[in-house]
């Protein structure tokens, strides 16, 4: 009987131990790997819809057109936008043809259908000078824009993104699961 006993002691000891560990792991992966992220709001569309859920990965490099998570500047939310401009980097916007250090760009993910006929672009014209006094992203920020720029709250608005706000790139479009897809 003691035997008994002996044994299902071992073993919830042994469940426990698997349960406390797990929770451990999956508390440091939140923490410094990745983390989920709800998408809100209309100012990534058509790339992510409100109340998508992404996964965010914390130990991405963030280049140039990356989705990237970040403290908002002026309130307590995280904002998802793309990522136009690095450190080093002018840009200008001219015409909605997107120039970053004298290379014009072909921006096929920005949402146009709320254009209507009498508006002739979807993003104002601008340099970053213009928007920020720099001529060009100093180091430790980026700059950002929205995929829906008419509905986008964006660095032409607050400025230039701290590298140190960052959460992280999205990586991964989980719900709605008809929707699911890898970003890389």
């Amino acid at each position: 009987m003691t035997e008994k006993k002996n044994s299902t002691k071992k073993e919830l000891v042994s469940w426990m131990f698997a349960i406390v560990f797990g929770i451990v792991v999956a508390l440091v992966c939140r923490e410094y790997i990745f983390s989920p992220v709800v998408v809100k709001g209309a100012s990534m569309i058509p790339t992510y819809e409100n109340k998508d859920v992404i996964i965010v990965s914390k130990i991405s490099h963030i280049d140039r057109f990356d989705h990237v998570v970040f403290k908002a500047p002026y309130e307590d939310e995280y904002y998802i936008k793309r990522v136009i401009g690095l450190p080093g980097d002018t840009i200008e916007m001219s015409e909605d043809i997107l120039k970053v250090n004298g290379v014009e760009y072909e921006e096929q993910y920005v949402n146009r259908d709320g254009a209507n006929s009498l508006q002739n672009r979807i993003t104002e014209n601008f340099t970053l000078e213009e928007i920020t006094g720099n001529q060009k992203v100093p180091e430790g920020f980026i700059f950002v824009l929205g995929d829906n720029r008419l509905k986008s709250a964006d660095s032409r608005h607050y400025g230039l993104i701290p590298l140190d706000s960052i959460l992280g790139e999205s990586k991964l479009r989980i719900f709605p699961f008809q929707d699911i897809k890898l970003f890389w």
